[in-house]
């Protein structure tokens, strides 16, 4: 009888089911049991928070990379070998990630990395994937400088920028509500240049910041953020924190009676803050970065299908579960599409790609620059129903495609080898 094998954070329970859908290529017995030619398997070492404030996006993304790796192994692996997914807690940590990067490299032997939900510890292991010369797949850290200013030839990115998620809803939220707008920003990577976007392009269009709260990662009481925010009487309050984070502070704010003084928008929600709100906190204008319900999109209720029956715990997949899901699969399809297993060669197959209808799930092209290695997927800004009843929680108002809205000179150098 084979062993079943369980990735590190992921309990036993939900690996039986999502193996009785999915068929569990992902986490049979060991190679020499699997690889009766002797073939070693390819694998892939994803880090991403599975405790902590993300630890709920962290959790999607990865059962999002386990139903690509299923699909893969099914349809021949990576060069004709088996794919295994082999997982690391860093916590949205980026010191951990970087010790957990170094692990899955030089203790794991991983071919390939992916993962973040932190922009922090997407740059952190930004850099050890390009000091070990280990091709990168970030599927969550957004801040603008991973394909931008700090690119390296290594690191491929899923999830939109900074940039893009101010793009996608700041004229939006000018044209609705006014241009005197108060932010309260996440202190650090990902929040810093999503509020300096936020704020280039709120200056563009005639508005004004009234001013900018800083919140340390994990804040629990947001009170002196929100009465600094109210006393400024901005037309927009513009919350830039996320996951847990943003519960707490729409919790406080509704707590406050805010939510009724003025219009409260963010660059950034998710299906799992939705979920988590009460409904006196579940309002506002937001921007997802993939929304489940898109009816006239092909292979989209196919695949919401197949993730409900193989997670039955009642939830639908978010954009966290398509970064996963899309990041493994654009992984193989570089290797497959190089025939080799060679970063570098991996690399060079990438830039250009465009996803499959299958993988993209979403109307618009969806490709990766060749300049900058930055995945041109769309934005999905809209409103929170308030009595909308989970998974029912978003209008959808435009799905507007990457490159429309990403800037074209990023910064980005690409260092390959000589």
């Amino acid at each position: 009888m084979k062993k079943l094998i369980v990735p590190k954070g992921l309990d036993r329970r939900t690996v039986l089911k999502t193996g009785a859908a999915l068929g569990a290529t992902a986490v049979f017995s060991p190679p020499i049991l699997t690889y009766a030619q002797g073939e070693t398997p390819v694998k892939i070492g994803m880090h991403d928070p599975f405790t902590g404030t993300y630890a709920a996006e962290g959790e999607s993304e990865r059962r999002g990379a386990l139903m690509a790796l299923a699909e893969v192994n099914k349809k021949g692996g990576i060069n004709g070998r088996k794919v295994e997914l082999v997982t690391e807690d860093e916590g949205a940590n980026a010191g951990i990630a970087a010790q957990k990067a170094h692990k899955l490299i030089e203790q794991d032997k991983v071919n390939f990395l992916m993962g973040a939900v932190s922009s922090a510890t997407a740059l952190s292991v930004n850099q050890v994937a390009h000091d070990k010369g280990v091709l990168y797949m970030v599927t969550g850290g957004h801040t603008d400088p991973v394909t931008g200013t700090q690119c390296h030839w290594t690191t491929f990115r899923i999830c939109t920028t900074t940039y893009m998620l101010a793009a996608g809803l700041a004229g939006t939220l000018y044209k609705k509500f006014g241009g005197k707008w108060y932010f309260i920003t996440p202190d650090y990577a990902f929040g810093h240049t999503l509020q300096g976007s936020y704020a280039k392009l709120l200056k563009g269009m005639g508005g004004t910041v009234l001013g900018n709260s800083l919140s340390p990662l994990g804040t629990t009481d947001y009170s002196s953020y929100l009465i600094k925010a109210q006393q400024s009487k901005p037309d927009v309050l513009v919350l830039l924190v996320d996951g847990q984070d943003l519960v707490n502070c729409m919790k406080q704010a509704a707590q406050f009676g805010l939510t009724k003084k003025f219009p409260i928008g963010g660059g950034l929600s998710e299906l799992e803050v939705l979920r988590a709100l009460p409904r006196e906190a579940k309002l506002g204008w937001w921007t997802l970065e993939w929304y489940w319900d898109q009816p006239k999109t092909p292979h989209v209720k196919e695949w919401v299908a197949a993730y409900r029956k193989a997670y039955t715990d009642g939830s639908y997949p978010s954009a966290r579960t398509w970064f996963g899901y899309a990041g493994l699969h654009a992984i193989a399809l570089g290797a497959n599409k190089a025939k080799s297993l060679e970063s570098v060669k991996v690399a060079k197959a990438l830039e250009g790609l465009e996803l499959p209808p299958e993988v993209k799930l979403q109307p618009n092209k969806v490709y990766f620059r060749d300049f900058d290695h930055q995945l041109m997927s769309s934005e999905f800004p809209g409103e929170i129903i308030q009595d909308g009843k989970y998974p029912n929680v978003f209008k959808v108002a435009d799905i507007v495609p990457g490159d429309k809205i990403a800037l074209k000179d990023t910064g980005c150098k690409l260092d390959y080898p000589a």
